[in-house]
């Protein structure tokens, strides 16, 4: 790869943490990409909680004055911040010194604004679907607050995700699924680049076998990720020497399932950090979402060498019939189908276990994801040209 096709000095934004867990990973993986290439001009984020990037190169707004109005409603809340971070990105764009801007959907209008009136190559990066899409509305990506009052000012309306789109150089997707959210609503291929995720290979590792099947799901607890369909089909299928583990935070929406279809081989454990030290306890590994952009937790379960049953829409790990199982969103027949396949071949677990690993370490792991990343930069400033 050409250093000249590389920027000289990037300008990051996330609404999010410099490490941790989820997009906080993901932002910090992405800044040693620039950082190591002696690329990285500054970094603008919610926090910072790593050390091997060098302060100076990072503005924390971790004591911000959006926090004066914390009791509104999440949504103008988690709005207000995004239009604050955006803003401030958008003051560092303007001093002239930054030749590439690097940011996450929904959080950056004004700066990709100034970006165009600037000539400077941009890439925003897509964590779900396409917002116009029928599925997202489906799934309840899309806002449902309507202005009503002066808090409506904070919102973030679709118009402000499909005129990011526009103006965008590059629009980063994770996964097919979500790629092709953006095709049908007419966006042009050159425009997608393709970047799954990665997954930390050595913290996420196989561990032994467990004497009983134990299947865990890790994720919040909520209806979009099919905890209430994996539930049900668990709860028909009750199945001897076997029990369900749930790792995540319980919503509210979630807790009629629990009591409909609890059972006392049905552990919800709750939000873990050091989720490796349970993944490495399971047989398999069941996520049924209908809608993510690429489920980092299907990446963790693959490099620990779980099988897998879940869907498309969670993204590009799996292979059907390789990895693990892919069933349809909302499908409760297929997934008690699937969980009772493995249930009774164990030899396929196996089989299925090593192939997952395997499948992480060829293919997704950090280093794989900033090389990338690289290619997307240098892809964005080529269409510049």
């Amino acid at each position: 790869m050409s250093q000249s096709l590389l920027p000289k000095s990037l300008l990051y934004s996330i609404f999010a943490r410099i490490s941790g867990p989820g997009l906080d990973t993901d932002s910090f993986e992405a800044l040693r990409a620039s950082y190591r290439g002696n690329f990285l001009g500054k970094a603008i984020a919610y926090d910072n909680r790593q050390r091997e990037i060098p302060s100076r190169f990072i503005q924390s707004l971790r004591w911000h004055p959006v926090r004066l109005i914390s009791f509104l409603d999440r949504p103008y809340y988690y709005g207000a911040k995004k239009k604050y971070l955006d803003w401030i990105a958008s003051r560092h764009l303007e001093g002239g010194r930054y030749d590439f801007f690097h940011s996450w959907s929904g959080d950056c209008l004004e700066t990709l604004r100034v970006a165009k009136n600037r000539k400077i190559p941009t890439l925003i990066e897509i964590p779900t679907w396409h917002r116009g899409s029928q599925r997202a509305e489906v799934s309840g990506q899309t806002s449902e607050v309507r202005p009503t009052s002066w808090k409506s000012r904070f919102l973030l309306e679709r118009e402000r995700f499909l005129e990011e789109y526009e103006l965008a150089t590059l629009v980063v997707v994770l996964s097919e699924k979500a790629a092709e959210s953006f095709r049908v609503a007419g966006f042009p291929d050159e425009k997608l680049f393709y970047l799954p995720r990665g997954v930390d290979v050595e913290r996420f590792k196989p561990g032994t076998r467990p004497p009983i099947f134990r299947a865990i799901f890790s994720g919040a607890l909520i209806k979009r990720k099919g905890i209430h369909h994996l539930l049900e089909a668990w709860h028909r299928l009750n199945l001897r020497d076997a029990e369900l583990w749930l790792l995540g935070s319980i919503h509210d929406e979630a807790k009629p399932y629990l009591k409909q279809f609890g059972r006392e081989n049905v552990r919800v454990l709750g939000f873990k950090r050091d989720l490796e030290n349970y993944l490495n306890q399971g047989s398999v590994y069941v996520f049924p979402s209908r809608l993510e952009g690429s489920a980092k937790t299907i990446y963790e379960a693959a490099a620990t060498g779980l099988p897998m049953i879940t869907t498309r829409e969670a993204g590009d790990v799996v292979r059907d019939g390789v990895e693990g199982i892919i069933v349809q969103p909302g499908d409760v027949d297929a997934i008690a189908a699937a969980i009772e396949h493995l249930y009774r071949h164990p030899e396929i677990v196996a089989t299925m276990g090593g192939a997952a690993r395997q499948r992480a370490l060829e293919n997704f792991t950090w280093d794989h994801y900033r090389t990338r990343l690289l290619g997307a930069y240098e892809r964005a400033i080529q269409m510049a040209r």
